[in-house]
């Protein structure tokens, strides 16, 4: 393969930036432009300091490069990383340099991907590096790390194991009946299908912690123009995100932000007032409240404790009636109008609040975390599945895993269940890239960052 190269840390001015760069003809086309100060012998897991030239023997930069010598990489090949100073300028000449001497541009995710094609790590674990990259909270972070570091990997590999051994016991028994091989019983193969059965069902139910923990809860605040949806906003941000006025109507696009909540992501979205529209633009505004409201996991109706009900209200009450919602109950810093009999009998949680003097956000936050049960969201120890691609594998291996159990019951002849006990394997194997197919691994991989 190609010796590859590409600028690994963020684009912008940072104190150092990394050129990385993998491939056979590494430490050959780095000697090209790399003068070490240390003459001495190229070692493993080792770092030079000296100078990046260009054609004309001047000086680039200052920089540090580590060496990595195969198979002991993060691809497995020859690997360097040149530690530059972090102007974006000089990363880029330092890269055109490498390129002019021989390497070719990485294409996004290929050093992970040649460290899965390798054979350093499986196609699960890979993409846990993404999942590290992107994560937004302490727990989403822990539960990626665990991921690289195999335990869903060897979860799988064990069942995928178990069933293999189970499926050749029932082709030996079929194909070779004159060898002296223990019959594949009825019973042997009934126990076998109820313990991959609750360990399938264990993984499966996991991913409802673990797209909490990944993609976070969707929370959309609305109500009236000036009930305090903004307010409330910078309120949870302890920030001025919104403009906060006088004037009805100042909110006519949605803002979004993320806050971390006991570990989880939560996605606030502040909407436009929900009301007639008095004109195009705030017409739009409206529509798109009412669409992020039905896409939301949660709503927080929010509504002025200081004035009566209105007919505007109740038409917000009953959109909410059948939804995870929270009514807030704004502005009790002033003087109660409201009618909380109305308010109360959709039979939601109720708080009072005041945006403005920061009070009752601590009670929001706890009935949003008794909501979605974040306190029982155990990380250490567990094994949970974060990936949609993974869950859905696991639950095509478990229907398959369902039908044998029902041919079984209907006493059907063992060598009927082959074919579902491959498919079982087909789909495990898919998660850690034994039976995936270069389709998936390619798109998988054009999902990572260039340098990753």
């Amino acid at each position: 393969m190609s010796t590859i190269v590409a600028i690994s840390t963020s684009p912008g001015i940072g104190g150092i930036g990394i050129i990385r760069m993998s491939g056979e003809e590494c430490f050959e086309i780095l000697n090209k432009f790399f003068v070490p100060k240390n003459k001495s012998t190229i070692k493993g897991y080792s770092i030079k300091y000296g100078n990046i030239v260009d054609n004309s023997g001047h000086v680039v930069d200052e920089v540090l490069v580590s060496y990595f010598v195969a198979p002991k990489s993060y691809t497995t090949e020859n690997m360097c990383e040149i530690n530059s100073h972090g102007g974006s300028v000089v990363m880029h000449q330092i890269l055109e340099i490498c390129l002019k001497n021989g390497a070719v541009l990485a294409e996004p995710g290929e050093f992970t991907k040649r460290a899965f094609l390798n054979g350093r790590i499986d196609l699960s674990q890979a993409e846990a590096v993404v999942d590290i990259i992107h994560s937004k909270t302490d727990k989403e972070s822990k539960v990626a790390v665990r991921q690289l570091e195999g335990s869903l990997s060897e979860k799988i590999k064990n069942i995928r194991q178990k069933t293999l051994s189970l499926l050749a016991d029932i082709e030996v028994t079929i194909d070779y009946p004159e060898y002296d091989v223990e019959e594949v019983t009825q019973s042997k193969i009934s126990d076998f299908l109820e313990e991959i059965d609750i360990l399938l069902e264990e993984l499966e139910k996991s991913f409802l912690n673990g797209k909490i923990l990944k993609e976070g809860i969707k929370v959309a605040i609305i109500g009236k123009p000036n009930a305090g949806k903004s307010s409330l906003l910078n309120l949870i941000l302890n920030e001025e995100r919104a403009i906060v006025t006088d004037i009805e109507g100042t909110t006519r696009d949605t803002i979004e932000e993320f806050i971390n909540l006991n570990g989880v992501p939560l996605k606030i979205i502040d909407t436009a007032g929900i009301r007639k529209a008095k004109d195009e633009v705030e017409k739009i505004g409206v529509e798109k409240s009412l669409k992020i409201s039905e896409e939301s996991d949660i709503v927080l109706a929010i509504f002025d404790i200081s004035k009566d009900l209105d007919e505007e209200d109740k038409k917000i009450l009953d959109l909410v009636e059948q939804k995870n919602a929270i009514i807030l109950l704004n502005k009790i810093d002033l003087e109660k109008r409201l009618n909380l009999t109305e308010v109360r009998s959709l039979g939601k949680p109720v708080i009072e609040i005041s945006a403005k003097n920061k009070m009752g956000v601590d009670k929001l936050y706890e009935e949003i975390s008794k909501f979605f049960r974040l306190n029982e969201i155990a990380i250490d120890g567990e094994i949970i599945v974060s990936n949609a691609r993974h869950k859905s594998l696991i639950s095509k291996a478990h229907n398959h895993v369902k039908k044998v159990q029902e041919m079984m019951h209907r006493n059907l002849p063992i060598d009927m269940i082959s074919s579902y006990l491959k498919e079982i394997i087909e789909e495990l194997g898919k998660i850690t890239g034994e039976s995936v197919t270069e389709d998936v691994i390619k798109e998988i991989f054009s999902k990572f960052c260039l340098g990753k």
